[in-house]
């Protein structure tokens, strides 16, 4: 191991790495009680919390994987990622696996694979490429080339469908070039025609979406049906009250109540058995591990560097606004996880991949310093 490299290892975020250890831990115990399921005997716990520790460790080694080369090489793969992700896309409707009434996952036998996930780091790269190359803010026509190239993948994944996702990708591209900056003229011309044309996306839903929307404004109106997840995850939250009912006593989720609680309402679980405390626990820990990823965003030296660390700062913060917001009944269920916190093998591994991006891109600040 050369100087340089000795070098760079004393300078990884350390404190990044802890807070990213702690969330996945405390999403590992809840996985554990929301595995569970109370049995007159006792209770019976299936073996999520294994699965995700087993995608942990591989997510471990493909954020070692992407600590260990120049990140400035991505910067030439970004097109060709772009390609065969669309590629990948478009294979879903023929040759993808069923689950759950959507077919968005590649079945390679050992394992299944969502494209969907590949989608989010492909617009990253190009985003961060396209958007570290423009000499000043946005235009309305590099603006329009820049969503275009977003809105293809983000409507094919739409298709499967899966609207979070699908929104995920076009959110994230969004934060990067509100982190490029555009012309102040069109900012504003936005500010007023997006809300006024937002109610058009209302006839391009299908009818489960739409009947999660008005289950958002009005559980009650479906409450066996629509309504179901939305008031279940209330009633887990608010009886945990500020100390919650303890580890493993949750009503809601041993009882099988609770929907969707090892996936997308998992943080409802530590909710009823932690309480507020726990939550403003988590959100501590998330407000922290973003500020952490902000700061190596402000601090690289160079701007690809600089995009990518904000890319992966974005795809976070609105994981995590999203899936608490959702939880908590302040938006509609879109079907979006709370990273390290949810199970889910693929979103596992891509959310320790781009932390490992973040790392190299906060290593090599100091390298770049001698250039």
């Amino acid at each position: 191991m050369t100087p340089i490299d000795r070098r760079m290892l004393y300078h990884v975020n350390w404190p990044l790495v802890g807070i990213l250890a702690a969330l996945f831990f405390v999403g590992v115990l809840n996985l554990y009680s929301a595995s569970g399921v109370r049995l007159e005997e006792g209770v019976s716990v299936e073996p999520y919390y294994q699965k995700q520790i087993i995608w942990g460790t591989i997510g471990l080694v493909g954020m070692l994987a992407f600590m260990s080369f120049d990140y400035r090489r991505l910067s030439a793969v970004a097109w060709p990622l772009y390609v065969v992700t669309l590629l990948l896309l478009l294979t879903v409707p023929f040759l993808g696996k069923t689950i759950y009434g959507a077919r968005r996952w590649l079945d390679f036998g050992l394992f299944s694979f969502q494209p969907s996930e590949l989608a989010k780091f492909a617009m990253l790269l190009l985003g961060a490429r396209i958007l570290s190359t423009e000499p000043e803010r946005l235009d309305l026509k590099r603006l329009a080339y820049i969503l275009g190239l977003g809105l293809v993948p983000t409507l094919m994944v739409i298709k499967q469908p899966d609207l979070g996702t699908g929104m995920l990708v076009l959110l994230l591209l969004g934060g990067l070039i509100l982190y490029r900056g555009i012309r102040p003229w069109l900012f504003r011309t936005l500010c007023v025609l997006v809300p006024l044309l937002m109610p058009l996306a209302w006839f391009g839903l299908k009818d489960y979406q739409k009947r999660r929307i008005l289950a958002f404004l009005d559980p009650a109106t479906d409450p066996l049906g629509s309504g179901y997840h939305i008031l279940q995850s209330e009633i887990a939250m608010g009886s945990g009250r500020i100390f919650g009912k303890g580890f493993l006593a949750g009503t809601q989720s041993q009882l099988r109540f609770l929907p969707e609680k090892h996936t997308d309402f998992a943080v409802a679980v530590l909710g009823e058995e932690w309480g507020f405390f726990g939550m403003m626990v988590l959100l501590s820990l998330f407000c922290a591990f973003l500020y952490q990823v902000a700061m190596v965003a402000r601090d690289a030296k160079d701007p690809f560097g600089s995009y990518l660390a904000a890319g992966v700062f974005f795809y976070f913060f609105w994981q995590v606004l999203i899936n608490m917001g959702m939880v908590l009944g302040l938006m509609p269920v879109v079907g979006i996880p709370l990273p390290f916190i949810s199970y889910g093998g693929s979103a596992t591994l891509v959310n320790f991949s781009l932390l490992g991006l973040v790392l190299n891109v906060s290593m090599r600040r100091f390298l770049f310093k001698q250039n």
